[in-house]
């Protein structure tokens, strides 16, 4: 797991080298990492020419009115869940001109958790014209480590594009 910030800037690093050698582009919609990850990416000298944006959806309102996510699928399965994660990527990558976006919704604590989705519960979801991919994460630590294991499962994502 990453535990630091100069560790993801490795890998984000690793995903820039790979998005300019493909001609891609990439945005990403974060809810519980709070524009860690925009940050972190964009900290790359160059970054422009792959990294188009990155929206900050922290409460289920910026979900749905700057991505489109269902009001029922935040009822039904709340905000920390495959399909809402899954919304998240496909919603973004429908409104920005990008190949790849990546989703990050989740429960970074110390509070919040329960017994379905305790703290550590992440989602991270990556679009593209291939379709949708989801995955849960179950991290341990801080509500830092969770956010910077959060962002660096989002990067792997991308980078298994």
């Amino acid at each position: 797991m990453v535990h630091d910030e100069a560790t993801l800037q490795e890998r984000a690093m690793q995903l820039g080298k790979l998005l300019e050698s493909r001609g891609a582009c990439m945005a990403v919609a974060e809810s519980c990492t709070g524009g860690l990850l925009s940050k972190v990416l964009t900290d790359i000298p160059g970054a422009s020419s792959w990294f188009e944006r990155g929206l900050i959806v922290y409460s289920n309102a910026a979900k749905q009115q700057l991505l489109g996510v269902p009001e029922e699928l935040l009822e039904d399965y709340g905000a920390v869940s495959q399909p809402v994660a899954e919304a998240l990527a496909a919603g973004l990558l429908e409104r920005a001109p990008v190949d790849y976006t990546v989703a990050i919704t989740g429960v970074a604590g110390p509070s919040g958790g329960s017994m379905g989705k305790p703290v550590g519960t992440v989602w991270v979801a990556r679009a593209s014209a291939a379709g949708v991919m989801a995955q849960r994460l179950q991290l341990n630590g801080d509500r830092q480590a969770i956010r910077l294991g959060s962002a660096a499962a989002a990067i792997d994502a991308l980078l298994s594009a």
